[in-house]
């Protein structure tokens, strides 16, 4: 059984969902630092004025120096974020083939008033996920797994251990990091994610292929998922 475990992020890219598409178990990876200025709160969508960073505002007095967790991170409600968010999305896709497929599945969680970052970022990727055409992924929290620590890879083996996985697909940039005799020696094979994809259309010229997965779903609808794998 295969394992993929990532930081929770918000509306993120193809290769993410690439990667929720591939796992048995996918593991959202929320007791773990949060990093300013990272995927966690932002994201980056296709307007008519190039691609326009969505960010969420949160909460962040002490986050570096207290060592937050990302599931405990709290959104900052004094913005009005998520009616501008969804105004800006609805401005830069009212017009693609298939906004109104989904425009009705996204909205909701423009509505909903989330107390904790991770809990929109992660039921907006499952949703999405599932959007994608996505039955068979369990989706779990590391939160919820108790007595896990150690150094970075030995963390990770735990977690892997602990549902049962026995592959490990991680994204290429944890070549710098991941001790790979370690997962052998715990009978875990590592794969390394490879992001070789085709253009698909996009309203706005030049084409970006690192912007938001709600992109390739507003511009490609159900065709989208052959586009990931």
């Amino acid at each position: 059984m295969n394992c993929v475990i990532l930081q929770p992020n918000y509306i993120p890219w193809r290769g993410y969902f690439h990667q929720i598409l591939l796992a048995d178990v996918f593991v959202f990876y929320d007791d773990v630092q949060y990093d300013k200025n990272g995927w966690r709160n932002r994201n980056r969508v296709k307007t008519p004025n190039g691609s326009q960073w969505l960010t969420i505002p949160v909460i962040s007095t002490g986050v570096v120096k207290n060592k937050t967790a990302i599931k405990d991170i709290k959104i900052d409600w004094t913005k009005d974020w998520s009616r501008k968010h969804w105004t800006t999305i609805t401005q830069a896709y009212s017009k693609a083939p298939y906004f109104n497929q989904y425009a009705d599945e996204l909205v909701n969680y423009y509505q909903k008033r989330y107390d904790l970052l991770a809990d929109l970022t992660i039921d907006m990727t499952i949703q999405l996920s599932k959007l994608l055409g996505n039955q068979k992924t369990r989706f779990i929290r590391s939160s919820s797994l108790e007595g896990i620590h150690g150094t970075k890879t030995e963390r990770l083996v735990q977690i892997l251990k602990r549902v049962g996985a026995d592959q490990y697909i991680s994204g290429p940039s944890a070549m710098d990091y991941l001790d790979e005799p370690l997962l052998k020696e715990n009978g875990i094979s590592l794969e390394f994610m490879k992001y070789e994809y085709r253009d698909y259309p996009q309203l706005y010229p030049p084409f970006d292929g690192q912007v938001s997965i709600i992109d390739l779903l507003f511009m490609t609808g159900n065709g989208a998922i052959d586009h990931i794998l």
